[in-house]
């Protein structure tokens, strides 16, 4: 799908964006994993997350809708079915490594498969960990999928990660859950904690200290009551759009704030952007308030060492804001955008060049000179939903009309995207 976009006067109006992804992944996981119901609300209703619970349900986990809330029946941590048939994880990097970290310590064979653009994403960053537990799993050359888990039981490790990932943290975590003992994992830095936050949510304790989280197992997860907070990933783009367009004023409702999340927030304050916090709570551990962006003038800045864990999706469009800003805007250890669903690095590269813009890019990231006049033009989305939306800001701000090829990837993380943008665009 084609998708046109054209330049607007200003943003105007409130909206509530999808249920957070990470926070959606891990309830239908962790709610499989447990004993009893758990009940959630405001699950994200994207593909992603849509495979989480496909694959969940191969497992003969049970998952209900039930109005506004979706119901799962808790199978405990073996009490998964063989699958018929292989798991697709479609285009989530979450799932294919979380479940892999689940699938590794049960007592049957399963095998995960992605769309083309997973099949190309580094894997043995959780093969390897998962192998110093005891796990067998066969992948393709170069460490990718499909994965063929052969299930065993586990032993416990402390794993040292050379990157700081909530997704490696996490498969480790939830494998290290089947095994007989503690399993720890130490990052080079903070990575994002949802997964903490929600076991806790489940009565089982975690020990952190500094960039160290360890779990003891066997552990006994009880079904509970999950309230997913509005994803701030899906938040960023209408915050950089409304701090960017003159005339702009949004309210985007109930956003999770998780403090290892919130690098945007930190980043587009110090770039001159006026967010304000409103009406604010805590459920399940999550904090969430009501954001309230107004526009302004931005200025440069840097983006680089422990603050990029907490936004690295959020780059693509933190480019775009950095477009316009006046001053310099670098980023740098950030090579973790070259292994997402599209290289980021050089999709941005493209796609700012054919608009007639200039970045400067680098093998961990790049460098804007700003403000500078775009002029639509034709843009591939590369299948990656981050690039597709964060070009489809840039083309608000753009002369004449901005064309985003397969636009429809959108959809992944924030179904009726482009509807919400209309909605609150003034012309």
């Amino acid at each position: 799908m084609d998708k046109t976009i054209t330049p607007v006067r200003s943003l105007r109006g409130s909206i509530s964006v999808p249920g957070d992804k990470s926070v959606s992944h891990r309830s239908l996981m962790f709610g499989a994993l447990a004993e009893g119901e758990t009940v959630i609300r405001n699950l994200m209703p994207g593909k992603d997350v849509g495979n989480t619970r496909s694959i969940l349900q191969q497992l003969g986990v049970r998952i209900t809708d039930d109005g506004d809330a979706v119901r799962v029946r808790g199978a405990g941590l073996f009490g998964f079915s063989p699958p018929e048939k292989s798991l697709d994880a479609g285009n989530s990097g979450t799932t294919m490594r979380l479940m892999s970290g689940i699938l590794a310590a049960q007592p049957f064979v399963s095998i995960l498969t992605g769309d083309e653009s997973l099949s190309k994403r580094p894997m043995n960053r959780i093969i390897i960990p998962l192998g110093q537990m005891g796990a067998i799993i066969d992948a393709q050359p170069g460490g990718t999928c499909p994965l063929t888990i052969h299930g065993r039981t586990l032993s416990p490790i402390h794993y040292h990660s050379p990157v700081a990932s909530a997704q490696i943290k996490s498969c480790v975590l939830l494998a290290g859950l089947h095994t007989e003992g503690i399993t720890a994992v130490t990052e080079p830095a903070l990575s994002r904690d949802h997964t903490e936050r929600m076991l806790k949510a489940f009565g089982v304790p975690v020990k952190r200290e500094n960039t160290t989280v360890s779990v003891q197992g066997p552990a006994k997860l009880t079904g509970t009551e999950i309230m997913v907070p509005g994803d701030i990933s899906a938040a960023a783009f209408f915050l950089v759009a409304a701090s960017l367009i003159p005339s702009s004023e949004l309210r985007i409702r109930q956003v999770g704030l998780n403090p290892t999340r919130s690098g945007i927030l930190t980043v587009l304050r110090r770039m001159g952007c006026e967010i304000t916090e409103e009406n604010p709570q805590s459920v399940g551990d999550e904090p969430m308030a009501d954001l309230v962006v107004r526009s302004g003038r931005l200025s440069g800045t840097v983006i680089e060492g422990d603050l990029i864990p907490q936004l690295v999706d959020e780059i693509p469009v933190l480019a775009v804001a950095a477009l316009f800003a006046e001053g310099e805007t670098i980023v740098k250890d950030a090579k973790e955008l070259r292994v997402k669903e599209t290289d980021r690095i050089r999709a941005l590269e493209t796609n700012i060049g054919l608009m007639g813009g200039r970045i400067e890019t680098f093998e961990d990231g790049f460098r804007i000179m700003g403000p500078q006049k775009l002029t639509g033009a034709g843009l591939d989305s590369y299948w990656d939903h981050r690039i597709a939306m964060a070009f489809a800001v840039a083309g608000l701000m753009a002369r004449g009309q901005t064309v985003i090829r397969r636009a429809e990837c959108a959809e992944i993380s924030h179904p009726g995207f482009y509807e919400d943008l209309e909605a609150l665009s003034h012309v």
